[in-house]
């Protein structure tokens, strides 16, 4: 993606199942969980970096002895930093052998809330003298009704949280509940004439996790996977019954194992991928202090969407069937993209933007190689072809060059707007001589496209330098027109290219009303629950074609000084859901949130975005809304 967006976060969590001696003479050393936790954060880099934390669980420790060990750290090289803090406790303190354990969980973060500072980190702790009521939580999840939550928790016993990040306020309510729980079974115990550690033994061992999972999520709304550690060895992983956010394992007589995408599981325990499965929508996986597990249906499912957008960007394109899907979008693009250049493959070199559009791109030159062969095919059965013909004909290629090429990291120390612009120019660099001047057309797909600044002040400027006869940019996605609520970084309406270019239209074409209609209907259902609200930010888009939509995004990339002719492809939604046939979540694109609290986030957008705008000058004379 030419502009980068912060996406949802990364988890990691390991459990042995065997005693921690076992690991020392099979793999050489105790710490074996802790490896690979750090292997699967590794791996899962992608995922998050501003900040990474790890906790740890030890079972057998005696009374007065820590069992639950924690190490946070913010930055890009967070994980490194975690676990260097790790090893160094562990020097320094070999007797009393801390992360030396049986449980672990890991965490990768990317905020999306603007929220920063080690303090929002996960994993969270919520400690206790109790064993059993410690709780450590970490989780890739975005709650949109984190405010009715809250409320909950205020009524349900006066309670007062100290925060209002959905986080935080998911960490207390589960430590609540399992407050309650404990304290239920304590009293139960105790009743029955049982006293002494007898009691805490049977407390941990009749906890019923999955119970306080159904309790506390049957009024989430949004996109989660969540993982738990209790202090006495229960851990849980818990996945939404949308299926939005998504989460692999694998268990044997060793491990458990989870992560949020499967190759990177395959890779570090080398295991087909048959053997690593995917957490169902709603469903949990719960380990018990004995190792005992369970998959348990926490959430009745309703309609499943898992989001699309982990099939076309955020995920790691060495999964099986992502690399299929990448390479099926770039591939259904062949028609439109030939289309774009008058079928002149001749005059055409076609190349991708780095990085990760280079799947999509083998699937757009695996269909242009088939759309030439065609050709070829046709032109051969000709009876009066001749020797010399056949010659050309088989000497026609599809032209594929590496156009442009990622160079440098804009520094974004540098706070001037004309410097921040001067630098964007050259985070992208040409190979020059690839192209004949006034001739050759340029085709450069992208896998989608948010802003569209980068693509104005760095890709599109420097390709005019080879002055092609055209350039086309390819989307690989379609046209992402609505912010996102469950854990990815796009909630601002402004942050949309084709929204702006529907903006534009609409002024344009003299039709400002239909602004000011549907910033008075999103206004007036601001009060209303969020299962009455109606998305209504789809009448900005609805008078015009995605055709015009994407014209008018090229008006608004065009750089100022460029006279090439550009054009702009995308892809359909209806093509999205063939290549990517298993998540049919394309809220992004469609605005067909499957949850009521996208409703009220994209209606709130709208809002935002036109009181903070010119919208409300005299020359709209829009008043504000009372």
């Amino acid at each position: 993606m030419s502009d980068a967006i912060k996406h949802e976060c990364g988890i990691a969590m390991v459990r042995l199942l065997k005693p921690l001696e076992y690991y020392k003479e099979k793999y050489g050393t105790s710490y074996y969980g802790l490896n690979t936790l750090y292997l699967l954060m590794e791996k899962q880099h992608n995922r998050g970096q501003e900040g990474a934390g790890v906790a740890c669980v030890k079972l057998e420790a005696n009374p007065g002895e820590e069992y639950i060990f924690r190490e946070r750290a913010l930055g890009s090289k967070a994980i490194s930093d975690v676990f260097e803090e790790i090893n160094h406790t562990i020097t320094e303190n070999p007797e009393s052998e801390p992360y030396k354990g049986e449980l672990y969980l890991g965490h990768l973060r990317y905020s999306t809330t603007g929220r920063s500072g080690v303090s929002y980190l996960h994993p969270f702790l919520r400690r206790n003298n109790w064993r059993s009521r410690n709780l450590c939580l970490a989780g890739n999840f975005n709650l949109s009704n984190v405010d009715e939550i809250l409320e909950d928790l205020v009524n349900d016993g006066g309670q007062h949280p100290r925060h209002n990040a959905d986080a935080f306020i998911i960490l207390e309510q589960l430590g609540h509940l399992l407050d309650m729980q404990v304290e239920k079974l304590y009293a139960k115990h105790r009743s029955e004439g049982v006293s002494g550690p007898e009691t805490n033994r049977l407390i941990e061992e009749e906890l019923d996790l999955a119970e306080i999972l159904r309790t506390a999520s049957k009024n989430w709304d949004g996109g989660y996977v969540i993982c738990g550690l209790t202090g006495s060895g229960d851990s849980f992983v818990f996945r939404d019954k949308w299926g939005i956010r998504p989460a692999f394992y694998y268990k044997d007589d060793e491990i458990i194992v989870v992560a949020s995408e499967r190759p990177v599981i395959q890779t570090i325990l080398n295991k087909r991928i048959e053997e690593v499965h995917e957490l169902l929508p709603g469903q949990g996986l719960i380990v018990k202090q004995n190792g005992e597990s369970s998959l348990q249906q926490i959430n009745e499912t309703g309609k499943i969407t898992p989001c699309s957008f982990e099939r076309i960007y955020f995920s790691r394109g060495s999964d099986r069937d992502i690399y299929r899907e990448r390479k099926t979008l770039g591939k259904l693009l062949t028609e439109r993209i030939l289309e774009a250049v008058g079928n002149d493959t001749d005059h055409t070199v076609f190349s991708y933007i780095p990085n990760t559009a280079e799947i999509a791109y083998y699937g757009m030159m695996e269909g242009l190689d088939n759309y030439l062969d065609n050709l070829k095919l046709k032109a051969l059965t000709d009876k009066n072809i001749s020797a010399s013909d056949v010659e050309k004909i088989l000497a026609r290629k599809i032209r594929t060059e590496k156009l442009a090429i990622k160079d440098i990291k804009l520094r974004t120390f540098i706070a001037e707007n004309n410097s921040r612009n001067d630098l964007a120019a050259h985070v992208y660099d040409i190979t020059y001589g690839t192209i004949e001047e006034g001739v050759d057309n340029i085709v450069v797909i992208d896998d989608s496209i948010v802003r569209g600044t980068t693509l104005k002040q760095s890709i599109i400027k420097i390709l005019c330098r080879l002055n092609p006869k055209k350039i086309v940019i390819v989307s690989s996605a379609p046209q992402i027109r609505y912010p996102d609520c469950y854990g990815i970084d796009m909630s601002k309406m402004e942050e949309f290219i084709a929204f702006h270019a529907a903006i534009e239209l609409l002024k344009d074409r003299g039709m400002v009303d239909l602004i000011i209609d549907t910033y008075y209907k999103c206004k007036e259902q601001q009060s209303k629950p969020k299962e009455e609200i109606i998305n209504y930010v789809k009448n900005i888009y609805a008078p015009f074609t995605d055709e015009e939509i994407s014209n008018k995004i090229v008006e608004l990339i065009r750089p100022k000084d460029s006279k090439v002719e550009i054009e702009v492809v995308y892809q359909t939604i209806e093509n999205l859901h063939i290549a990517c046939k298993e998540h049919s979540g394309d809220w992004y694109f469609s605005g067909d949130y499957p949850t009521p609290g996208g409703n009220r986030l994209v209606n709130n957008a709208f809002v935002y975005y036109i009181e903070k705008t010119d919208m409300f000058n005299s020359n709209l004379r829009l008043p504000i809304y009372k």
